[in-house]
């Protein structure tokens, strides 16, 4: 009985109606400080975790897990080095591929890009390059005609479409009598894809594996070979394994080599967040403290009141805990579901947004991904409740036992 008479006092001190409804007001802007950062911490690192997992995905559909090439881009035998690596069980797939670099022409704008000639067949099993075509087919790379496909960015900046005409420019040249005649040659635009990273959608091209190896002068040979295994995360020991297996001098490459410093960032940038994000929790919560400290100052005729009546101090410490309690677990759980809607639906609120205001919120050409996206996880959701709660708990302490110390007498004194 006892407790339930604490547990209503303190509810009842949030929401007074007495004269002095400052007092509310106070606890109002507390729960609402509350709210707010923990609906920030939420989305803000759901963000994150949004843009990890579309960095990882996106540039695994761009880049295969694992890469081995020749020291001097020849790989010759590659068929054995890919009837080797298909072998092994953790192995789903290997493709031949050849890189280079030119320069496009349309009409009167130019670019450079990075070439890459593939085997479209072969190459759907270590890509998703096939999947993020607007425009066109993958299999209408043909050997012999001379078909290219290339990013949106950099369709956009030759103002080029499917069924245009592209002059490629390669570096190396034709000795001549007359000196060094750059090599040329005219490829058709058969396809436009999007990945979504300005870094891939504005620099690079596909080209058949044969013609490429035409264009760069490769005979038979290639480049390398990339392999999609099937534990994306293992990547770096199972292409060192493949490669020791084939006989070594060769190097091999992942993407968690390749692309490390993305990720890296993404962690540090995570932790920052977290950690600033963390005293904005923090500071509201410390509210609580301010709050409380003006309740028990307020107060002070009603606990000598309830002392006389035979409250005893900790009854006098649980009323003021369980005000500051309230506080804090509305505010957290106001701010958690608050936090979870607007992670949930944060890509629709940021393209409604785009497309009231007419703006770009990331431009492609800044950001590696061009949209926000977001990932809501869950053991981020119960940290940051479990932050708030405690913080908020911590708060009270101190205003609760100044409450229980008042003494009777002394409050009654001048009433």
């Amino acid at each position: 009985m006892a407790g339930r008479l604490e547990f209503w006092v303190g509810r009842r001190y949030v929401r007074s109606r007495s004269s002095n409804g400052f007092i509310s007001l106070i606890s109002a802007i507390s729960m609402l400080g509350i709210t707010i950062a923990v609906a920030v911490l939420i989305v803000v690192l759901s963000v994150v975790n949004g843009f990890e997992r579309e960095l990882r995905d996106r540039l695994l559909k761009m880049s295969a897990h694992a890469t081995i090439e020749h020291p001097e881009g020849r790989l010759a035998l590659w068929q054995s080095w890919i009837q080797l690596a298909e072998t092994r069980t953790d192995v789903d797939a290997a493709a031949p591929f050849i890189n280079g670099q030119g320069l496009l022409v349309h009409t009167h704008d130019l670019s450079g890009a990075e070439l890459r000639g593939i085997d479209p067949v072969m190459e759907s099993g270590v890509s998703g390059v096939g999947d993020t075509l607007l425009e066109g087919d993958l299999d209408s790379l043909v050997a012999g005609e001379y078909n290219i496909v290339i990013g949106s960015e950099l369709a956009d900046a030759l103002d080029a479409t499917v069924g245009d005409r592209l002059t490629l420019t390669l570096a190396e040249g034709i000795v001549t009598p007359v000196g060094v005649v750059p090599r040329t040659k005219r490829l058709t635009v058969s396809g436009i894809y999007r990945v979504g990273m300005y870094e891939f959608d504005r620099r690079l091209a596909f080209i058949h594996l044969q013609d490429a190896q035409k264009l760069f002068r490769k005979s038979e040979d290639v480049t390398g070979i990339r392999l999609s295994v099937s534990d994306v995360f293992n990547a770096p020991d199972i292409v060192r394994e493949t490669a020791l297996q084939g006989g070594g001098g060769v190097l091999i490459n992942d993407w968690t080599r390749h692309h490390v410093n993305f990720f890296r960032s993404i962690q540090i940038t995570k932790s920052i967040l977290f950690v600033i994000l963390l005293m904005v929790i923090a500071v509201a919560a410390f509210n609580i403290v301010s709050t409380l400290v003006m309740v028990v100052k307020d107060k002070q005729s009603d606990i000598a009141i309830l002392r006389t009546v035979g409250a005893t101090p900790a009854d006098i410490l649980r009323i003021f805990i369980t005000q500051g309690g309230v506080i804090g677990i509305v505010g957290t759980i106001a701010g958690v579901l608050l936090g979870v809607t607007l992670a949930l639906n944060l890509e629709n609120i940021v393209q409604f947004t785009e497309g009231v205001l007419g703006i770009k919120i990331l431009a492609a050409d800044v950001y590696f991904i061009s949209d926000l996206p977001s990932d809501l996880r869950l053991p981020d959701v119960l940290k940051i409740a479990s932050i708030a709660l405690v913080l908020s708990l911590l708060s009270t302490l101190y205003p609760a036992w100044r409450g229980a110390r008042t003494l009777p007498a002394e409050a009654l004194r001048y009433d």
